[in-house]
């Protein structure tokens, strides 16, 4: 039993970093109705900026720690946020009205390009934080054996769900996610409404991009690296564990991921972790197809 409880810990801390993304790739998709392949790209992105901008700060400008680690993270989020208006303005906008094939094969592109200026900026190499937080916190001890996570685990987990719990809230109570709810069920009605449909559809692509590059930097600072390869493989989970939570909600898309991440430490603890990825994935295939079709409209966006 403590081995297993183990193991539903670790699958909590990785849930929640699941969750967050597919909770950014929900409200993306929402508006765009497409599939976006460079969003597990601007994740890898994120957390590897905030890795070499840190790197940077500490043997170039002679920072200390923490000052290293806010301006990487300040630098990331500035990053997510240029590249989230590139990506509406000049991706997502103009080719919303084409075939779906079309933004595809742009958003693949992009994420070429984030993964080939990531190893780049790196040199194919590998940068690595100093382990911070690591501390254990015991839970439970039973024969020698500890229950444990580490403070930065219960961190980021409390900053995960604190944010869930907000972008919930402002999705129900403000306007803007009044105006996003609208523009996800007819963008035309919502125009004819007084709906300021670009403003909408651009404010959901940087907000899924920010929580692209949150779940990103926590990554980091937990893991201590990134590599510029990352995002591909995330990039998959999230679009797979989003379609069968469901796009047309966030907050639904965010508790499939928290269960997929559960489902993978489980895994992880019990079978070999080699078939771990092939596994998760046909699971999730099974549930694609087993899963009745939601009915929603794939019209053009604006």
């Amino acid at each position: 039993m403590p081995y297993f409880l183990q193991q539903v810990l670790n699958g909590l801390h990785m849930g929640a970093l699941y969750a967050l993304l597919a909770f950014g790739y929900a409200l993306t998709n929402g508006v765009v109705r497409r599939t976006n392949l460079a969003y597990g790209a601007v994740f890898a992105f994120s957390g590897q900026t905030m890795i070499l901008v840190a790197v940077f700060g500490w043997y170039v400008l002679w920072l200390t720690l923490p000052a290293t680690v806010v301006l990487g993270i300040v630098a990331a989020f500035a990053y997510a946020i240029l590249i989230g208006m590139i990506l509406a303005r000049s991706v997502f906008s103009p080719l919303a009205r084409r075939t779906p094939n079309a933004v595809v094969t742009a958003t693949l592109g992009a994420s070429i390009v984030l993964m080939e200026l990531g190893r780049i900026a790196a040199e194919t190499r590998d940068f690595w934080l100093p382990p911070m937080l690591a501390e254990p916190v015991v839970f439970l001890m039973a024969d020698g054996f500890r229950v444990t996570l580490t403070v930065i685990q219960l961190m980021n987990c409390a900053l995960i769900v604190l944010a869930l719990a907000l972008a919930t809230l402002a999705l129900a109570r403000t306007g803007f996610g009044r105006s996003w709810r609208a523009v996800c069920d007819d963008p035309r009605a919502a125009a004819m409404c007084g709906v300021d449909v670009p403003a909408v559809f651009n404010g959901a692509i940087v907000a899924g991009g920010l929580a692209a590059a949150t779940a990103g930097i926590l990554a980091a600072l937990y893991f201590g690296n990134i590599s510029f390869g990352t995002g591909l493989v995330f990039g998959l989970k999230i679009l797979f564990v989003a379609a069968v939570g469901g796009y047309d909600s966030p907050p639904r898309a965010a508790l499939g991921a928290a269960v997929f991440g559960m489902a993978e430490a489980l895994w992880s603890g019990y079978f070999p972790i080699e078939w771990r990825d092939a596994a998760v994935f046909a699971a999730l295939i099974v549930l694609l197809v087993l899963r009745p079709g939601d009915g929603q409209s794939h019209a053009a966006r604006p």
